[in-house]
């Protein structure tokens, strides 16, 4: 089964230095969120996204989109599928000519290329199921809004 979620933020994790992207179930009344931890260079692209901040030159999740625009192919869903030895993994969705076609990614390109795209976020029942236990119910617990700062 899947779970289409939603961003919910990206937070600076002092400790491993790294970024988490925080992804929210949808469902009404669902409390469930999924943190991923991610790179630098792709949450400054997920926040760009998010913020529709206009750059320059064209970062590498636009190009991909304008890559894709010429072609004719639209990104129909974005799937977080599983998750091994602590590593996420996800599949882009495309619409080509008529049909789906997969494409494998880590999550955090996936996620940027999706807000681009206005596609949709899923995640499978499974990957939350192994992340969600009481560590994190208690870590997300205590998260206050002064931790969603800017990432850029």
């Amino acid at each position: 089964m899947l779970v289409q979620m939603k961003i919910e933020g990206l937070l600076f994790d002092p400790r491993s230095s790294m970024y988490i992207l925080l992804l929210k179930d949808m469902r009404k009344d669902a409390m469930r969120t999924l943190p991923i931890w991610i790179g630098k260079p792709e949450a400054d692209s997920i926040a760009i996204a998010i913020g529709r901040v206009a750059t320059p030159r064209p970062l590498t999740h636009d190009l991909m989109k304008s890559l894709m625009d010429c072609f004719d192919a639209s990104v129909a869903r974005v799937v977080i599928t599983d998750i091994r030895e602590n590593t996420y993994f996800a599949t882009i969705e495309l619409y080509v000519n008529g049909r789906s076609m997969y494409i494998d990614s880590r999550p955090s390109d996936a996620v940027a290329l999706a807000i681009r795209s206005n596609a949709p976020v899923f995640v499978s029942e499974s990957v939350i199921e192994h992340q969600y236990n009481d560590n994190l119910e208690g870590w997300l617990q205590n998260l206050k809004p002064e931790d969603f700062g800017n990432v850029m």
